[in-house]
């Protein structure tokens, strides 16, 4: 198992008893319909062989905007917003932040090359935010470690409001810096760029900010037991919602499958992925599979990668700390990235190169995903935690599968079926042809 993208931070009865059955009735076929509806979401996406997978699936509200070559004429990035843009090899582009003193600033950036390119060792892409004097509040960069296939890759950075820093703490205008970083070797085509702005309220008081020295760092024994169909999503938008359990899709070469969990204060996030066994070969692979964790504001946590030779294998990210305000004070990357409760984001990319040894068809895939710890209490935030913190409907959103934007609308079941490639038109016509079957059933013979 050995680490893929290298990633760096800083900083009444008689008559009524007939009604009364005819309602049981209705009941049971509505039961019956739900029933169905729930075995269609069960099944999984199956693309035709040869087809290429699947391309990143952008968020569909995202503003196209145009990075500056000069800071001078970088354009506005607004909180709450998510933006569109080309990084093109070896570009460098700013954007703009009008930030205040109340909270604190991530802006992420999601680069996605395009599909089947190649990557050499150490291509990537960084992102800072900087003052109005060219001083870096933070930063973190990733990379192909490997410089095998392309991937989309994420990181993003932060500007923290901290008594302690001289640094980045007044009102005022602020740049994100995007640099993409190429070898000469590299495929020059231009990466989508998948921006997004977000902001964190400061806390009524100081909390802890020391980090506990022991935590529970061990592994529990994996879950075990038929895992549940839920195919991934294809992109951050996307992601399809899960709680703690063993999952089951399947995942072509070349192909990344997101997925979200949620994960309050206090709590850990433990997460394995298996490849299942082949029966047309044992060639090897290197690098066959990449597994990665990424936090509620799409910032780096972990990925890590395993190879594959037609027999089952399995990798896992590495065991995090509990959720906790107080990680951020760590230096370290993975570490830091647990600094608050939300959406926590696993990919899973199958190497293209898998096509080559096994086909370019499936390959099943089993996420086996726990959650450990009770809820504990926020931090004490000031204001509303926005998407740093986990609601009712999160729950219940990773109960059923929903994905991202549509979890909130009610849409859970639509949502799923898209993910499972079923029409929503199959869905209304199993529903109703169960609900007419008995219907009539139950009417009563006249006559």
């Amino acid at each position: 198992m050995s680490t893929l993208a290298g990633g760096t931070a800083g900083n009444g009865t008689g008559g009524g008893l007939r009604r009364g059955g005819t309602a049981v009735r209705r009941a049971a076929a509505l039961a019956a319909a739900a029933a169905a509806v729930g075995t269609l979401t069960a099944l999984p996406a199956h693309a035709a062989q040869g087809a290429p997978p699947p391309p990143y699936a952008f968020d569909d509200t995202a503003r196209p905007i145009e990075g500056a070559a000069s800071s001078a004429d970088a354009k506005e990035l607004e909180p709450g917003k998510s933006y569109r843009d080309v990084l093109r090899k070896d570009g460098k582009v700013y954007y703009r932040l009008g930030l205040g003193t109340t909270a604190n600033a991530y802006v992420s950036a999601v680069a996605v090359p395009p599909p089947g390119g190649k990557a050499a060792y150490g291509d990537g892409f960084r992102i800072a935010i900087q003052d109005d004097s060219g001083t870096e509040c933070g930063y973190q960069d990733v990379n192909f470690a490997f410089g095998d296939h392309a991937r989309p890759l994420t990181a993003y950075a932060r500007r923290i409001i901290d008594p302690d820093v001289s640094s980045c703490q007044e009102t005022g205008t602020y740049y994100v810096v995007v640099e993409r970083e190429s070898d000469k070797e590299s495929d020059p085509g231009d990466w989508q760029l998948e921006l997004r702005h977000v902001s964190e309220p400061l806390l009524t008081k100081t909390g802890p900010t020391k980090l506990p020295e022991s935590w529970a760092s061990a592994t529990p024994a994996p879950l075990t037991g038929t895992p549940v169909p839920r195919p991934g999503g294809n992109g951050f938008h996307t992601a399809v919602s899960l709680e703690s359990g063993a999952w089951r899709a399947d995942i072509r070469p070349g192909q990344t499958l997101f997925y979200r969990v949620p994960v309050d204060w206090g709590q850990q996030l433990f997460a394995r992925a298996e490849l299942g066994s082949s029966a047309t070969g044992d060639d090897l692979v290197g690098n066959a599979l990449a597994f990665g964790l990424d936090n509620p504001a799409r910032g780096f946590v972990d990925l890590e990668t395993v190879g594959y030779s037609g027999k089952q294998t399995t990798v896992g990210i590495d065991p995090q700390r509990p959720v906790a305000h107080e990680n951020r004070s760590s230096y370290e990357t993975a570490t830091s990235g647990m600094r608050f409760a939300g959406w926590y984001y696993l990919t899973a990319t199958l190497s293209p190169a898998m096509a080559e040894k096994y086909g370019d068809g499936a390959v099943p895939l089993i996420l086996r995903v726990q959650v450990t710890g009770k809820a504990g209490p926020g931090p004490g935030y000031a204001g509303d935690p926005g998407p740093f913190q986990v609601t009712a409907g999160d729950r219940d959103a990773a109960e059923t599968g929903a994905s991202g934007p549509r979890a909130a609308g009610g849409g859970t079941a639509m949502t799923v079926l898209a993910a499972g490639g079923i029409g929503l038109g199959t869905v209304l016509l199993v529903g109703l042809g169960a609900w007419t079957l008995l219907a009539r059933r139950a009417a009563p013979h006249r006559a």
